[in-house]
């Protein structure tokens, strides 16, 4: 049976744990040749070896424009082009208003919003016709919860820029989707919440538990494959139902 992204160049940032080392796993194991990157070395070597001999490591920071140029250099270099674009990188903490800092803010933003959009144009030289740009989103675009307000706004800018973006490359057969997990269990969700609070978490989702890398991986590769090749500009929902009451 043909590999859905059989031949195709796969670009995810922050590649190498959680929700991006689940979709880099899968796009190789569908047959793309995959370049991750992330901060630390140790880290994107462990992804290396679990994704198999289809992956390269680029160690860097998304949030860095220098770094992002050098990042593309390497995928030029090595690939010549990219089919898929995974804009995963992001990070999130704790902010009550009235407690929020500059520092937080402009932590949040720098990496989630700034980098995500400089990963994005930086890319636009190497990007094949026909090419996927799949944004990390949340469904934290929609929700509101409390002590999350920085890094909520900070997904709905996401969300916007998908729809802006799609009118901008038009005549270039390039989409531009959002893919927005609901609470995923990944090692960041892990430090930020103990386990009773996870338990409880997972009972307010209609499909009663968290969802897995695996599960928005799953998703990752529709959005990267032919399969959805008249998709763009959506937001596609991967959270067990929990943002849809």
């Amino acid at each position: 049976m043909t590999r859905k992204l059989e031949g195709k160049v796969a670009v995810v940032t922050g590649g190498s744990a959680g929700i991006g080392l689940g979709a880099a796993k899968r796009f190789a194991e569908e047959g793309a040749q995959v370049f991750i990157t992330g901060r630390r070395q140790s880290e994107l070597d462990k992804a290396v070896a679990e994704i198999g001999a289809k992956a390269t490591a680029i160690q860097g920071d998304a949030s860095d424009l220098a770094d992002i140029d050098r990042i593309y250099e390497i995928v030029r270099t090595r690939a010549g082009r990219i089919d898929v674009l995974l804009a995963n990188v992001g990070i999130y903490e704790f902010g009550t208003l009235g407690e929020i800092t500059e520092d937080h803010f402009d932590k949040t933003f720098n990496t989630n919003v700034r980098g995500l959009l400089f990963t994005v144009q930086k890319s636009l030289p190497l990007l094949s016709t026909g090419a996927s740009v799949i944004l990390t989103g949340s469904i934290a675009s929609i929700k509101g919860s409390p002590a999350f307000s920085v890094y909520n706004a900070s997904k709905a800018a996401i969300r916007s820029f998908a729809r802006s973006w799609i009118v901008d490359l038009k005549g270039r057969d390039i989409r531009v989707n959002v893919l927005s997990p609901g609470h995923t269990q990944t090692p960041g969700l892990s430090v930020l919440l103990d386990e009773t609070i996870r338990d409880g978490m997972d009972a307010n989702v209609p499909l009663g538990r968290m969802g897995t890398p695996e599960d928005v991986a799953k998703a990752a590769v529709f959005l990267a494959s032919d399969d959805s090749s008249y998709i763009t500009g959506v937001e596609l929902f991967v959270d067990g139902g929990l943002a849809q009451f």
